[in-house]
């Protein structure tokens, strides 16, 4: 019965508190007094309160939460990250300069995909760098955070553009090996290029794309006419990785394992239908 007792007069404390912030009374000792004698429910003098040797540590009866000791409470709202948490909270996201900006990237989410831009070396004299951009290493369309991956990567190619580049360089897209799925929107092209940095934009000497699909060849003849004249002169269109090496030093290019597979694949499918257009015109001739 005391705890009953005890129970409700703590309650009947919460209770005038509530009622005192709500009503936007100054909350203190002498309000709160005020309002329990008013209230005539509880007996002031009856209320336990902690003694001066309890080292202000909290008993509850039952099943409620109890408060062991002071360090406990101390640490209760002290569980901060570890070292080791730490460290890896700071792997997890990077800072990029984008123009005048800095721009958060979460590393961890884009760590799959950071395969999508390389240094490929350099070119020619000077540090004429040569940038391989590898779509087969996008992320799919259909994943539920693809919007926040495609943010984060887009901030991460871009910024990655600053740190690369020293002088003059060109892009190499790789475009074999993708599906549709993994297929960059052209608001998502175009947007990396409108937030290149100037002095990036006017420096990019070439854009070579490899394999390119007749879907990204039909895109760009449409949108040639809302490209300026200077920009569609650096395109340009390879075919085979073979053409590639005439054009650029590929010692220090890494070209995924998919994209050479996709060239096998497709040099065999034309072997095959170059000895099936052979063998058809044979037949021909002996039916004559």
């Amino acid at each position: 019965m005391k705890i009953f007792q005890d129970l409700c007069q703590k309650m009947t404390i919460l209770k005038l508190c509530l009622i005192q912030l709500k009503e936007g009374t100054n909350l203190n000792e002498e309000s709160i007094l005020s309002g329990l004698e008013e209230s005539g429910d509880i007996d002031l003098d009856d209320i336990d309160t902690p003694s001066e040797n309890s080292n202000n540590e909290f008993e509850w009866e039952d099943d409620l939460p109890k408060q062991k000791s002071t360090d406990a409470a101390r640490k209760g709202s002290l569980l901060e990250y570890t070292a080791s948490e730490e460290k890896e909270e700071e792997r997890r996201w990077r800072m990029y300069q984008i123009g005048d900006q800095g721009h958060r990237v979460d590393m961890k989410a884009i760590e799959p995909y950071k395969k999508v831009i390389s240094h490929g070396g350099y070119y020619g004299d000077g540090l004429n760098a040569i940038i391989v951009f590898a779509v087969c290493f996008m992320p799919e369309s259909g994943q539920p955070n693809y919007r926040y991956l495609m943010d984060n990567l887009f901030k991460y190619v871009i910024g990655s553009l600053e740190l690369l580049i020293a002088e003059s360089y060109m892009i190499v897209y790789l475009n074999g090996a993708t599906t549709r799925r993994k297929m960059p929107s052209l608001g998502w092209l175009r947007k990396c290029y409108q937030q290149i940095d100037r002095r990036l934009r006017k420096n990019l000497k070439s854009l070579i794309i490899v394999h390119p699909s007749w879907f990204i060849r039909t895109l760009l003849a449409i949108t040639k006419p809302f490209i300026s004249s200077k920009f569609s002169q650096k395109i340009r269109y390879v075919f085979t990785l073979a053409e590639l090496a005439e054009l650029i030093p590929m010692d220090s290019v890494t070209i995924p394992e998919c994209i050479k597979q996709y060239e096998e694949e497709k040099f065999k499918k034309k072997l095959k239908r170059i000895d099936q257009e052979l063998n058809g015109k044979q037949e021909r001739k002996s039916e004559q």
